[in-house]
């Protein structure tokens, strides 16, 4: 397995004009948001959900399962990112709840409109970047991208990971 200085200096590659370095910082959380939001419209088997507690039930769906394994994934690539990356998907679960819960419009819908936007804003950014995404080389940049974007925000605030 490589380390998580090496992915993201690979990433990083692919990342160096400010455009797309900014879209990237808005997307790439959008996109994470969107994905766990779609899959946590996907309904589960009574069969599961009735062994859990009430109280976690608005939380047990497809999009908690993966956020458990990439979890797991971070946590190999670095302790203090797998930290960042629990309290950022803790947060994407509530908000996912709560719009969830405002019945304003389908969940699937809200996340599928957000999903599509955000992608073509990444692809935007890659235009004006003029390199492809990274995740077209190694589809593990999918999981990078978060990381990256997290890597950011901890160099700003001078934590090391």
């Amino acid at each position: 397995m490589r380390t998580i200085d090496s992915l993201l200096s690979e990433y990083a590659e692919s990342h160096q004009k400010k455009l797309n370095i900014a879209i990237h910082y808005i997307c790439v959380p959008l996109i994470f948001f969107s994905l766990i939001g779609l899959l946590a419209a996907i309904p589960m088997s009574n069969s599961i959900t009735n062994a859990l507690p009430v109280s976690v039930l608005p939380y047990a769906h497809f999009g908690t399962v993966v956020i458990v394994l990439g979890l797991i994934y971070y946590f190999r690539l670095s302790t203090v990112l797998f930290i960042g990356m629990l309290i950022f998907s803790a947060i994407v679960l509530f908000l996912i709840n709560l719009i969830a819960s405002l019945n304003f419009a389908p969940l699937w819908l809200i996340m599928l409109v957000i999903f599509v936007v955000a992608w073509i804003g990444q692809f935007i950014g890659h235009n004006h970047e003029g390199k492809k995404p990274s995740f077209i080389k190694d589809l593990q940049f999918l999981m990078i991208g978060p990381a990256w974007t997290m890597s950011h925000l901890f160099d700003a605030l001078g934590v090391k990971y």
